[in-house]
C-alpha cells in the first residue's frame, strides 16, 4: 500500500514540476527578448552631443583642461586648425543640430563643438561631440577641400544665424576662450583659425560675426 501511495503522489507532482520548469524557459526567454529590446533602442554611438554641464569661468582664467579627458588620445599634429561655423537658425541646441545630422546621414553631430546662444540651452554652453571625444574626423565643410579639413580641422559651431542675429557676449567669451585653450595644447597658429566662409562656399558663420573683435579677444586671452 505505501509504494501505490508513493507511486499516486509522484504522478500527482510530474506535472507540477512540467509546468516548474516550462514556467522558467518562458521567463528567460523574455529576460533575454526584453534585453534584445533594450540593446535596439539604445541609441548608436554618436546620436547624442556630450554636455560640459556647468563651464564656467572667471575672465582671464583657463579651466578647459577636461576637455582633453578624452576617450582617445590626441595624437601630436593631428589637428591644424579650427573653423567657426553658425548654425543659420535663431535657435537651437547641440540636441537638434545631432538630429539634423543625423537625418542628413552624418551619423551624429558632424561638429566638434557646439556653443549654444540661450534660445534651446543655456546662453555660452560648449557642448563637446562625440567626434572631439574619440578624436574623429568632423563632418562640418564641404566644397573641394572637404576631405582636408574635416579630417585636419576642428569644427566649432555657434548656435544662432549670423547673416540676421548678434552672437551673445557669452557666446563670444565662450568661443575665444575654447579656441584660445586649443591654439595653446595643440600648438595651431592664428592663420589657421578660420571662418567657414574662407574655406568654403558659404557665408557662415555670417556677416554680423564680429571678426575683428574676436581676434582681439583671442589675443587678450594669451
Amino acid at each position: 500500500m505505501k509504494v501505490t501511495k508513493l507511486k499516486s503522489r509522484l504522478k500527482k507532482h510530474k506535472p507540477a514540476r512540467t509546468h516548474v520548469v516550462w514556467g522558467s524557459l518562458l521567463a528567460s526567454m523574455t529576460i533575454v527578448g526584453g534585453l534584445l529590446l533594450l540593446l535596439e533602442d539604445r541609441p548608436a554611438s554618436g546620436s547624442a552631443p556630450i554636455a560640459m554641464v556647468g563651464l564656467t569661468s572667471a575672465p582671464g582664467s583657463k579651466n578647459l583642461d577636461a576637455l582633453f579627458n578624452l576617450t582617445a588620445p590626441v595624437e601630436p599634429g593631428r589637428w591644424t586648425g579650427i573653423v567657426i561655423h553658425h548654425s543659420g537658425m535663431p535657435v537651437g541646441s547641440a540636441a537638434s543640430i545631432t538630429d539634423q545630422h543625423n537625418s542628413k546621414g552624418f551619423k551624429g553631430l558632424g561638429y566638434h563643438f557646439v556653443i549654444s546662444n540661450g534660445q534651446g540651452s543655456p546662453d555660452g554652453q560648449i557642448f563637446v561631440g562625440y567626434r572631439w571625444q574619440e578624436q574623429l574626423p568632423g563632418v562640418h565643410v564641404g566644397g573641394s577641400r572637404a576631405e582636408y579639413f574635416n579630417s585636419q580641422t576642428i569644427g566649432i559651431c555657434l548656435v544662432g544665424d549670423g547673416e540676421r542675429r548678434d552672437f551673445t557676449d557669452a557666446q563670444l567669451s565662450k568661443l575665444a576662450e575654447l579656441v584660445s585653450t586649443l591654439q595653446a595644447r595643440l600648438d595651431i597658429p592664428d592663420r589657421h583659425v578660420m571662418l567657414h566662409r574662407e574655406v568654403a562656399p558659404t557665408s557662415s558663420p555670417g556677416r554680423l560675426f564680429p571678426e575683428l573683435k574676436f581676434r582681439q579677444m583671442l589675443a587678450d586671452a594669451r
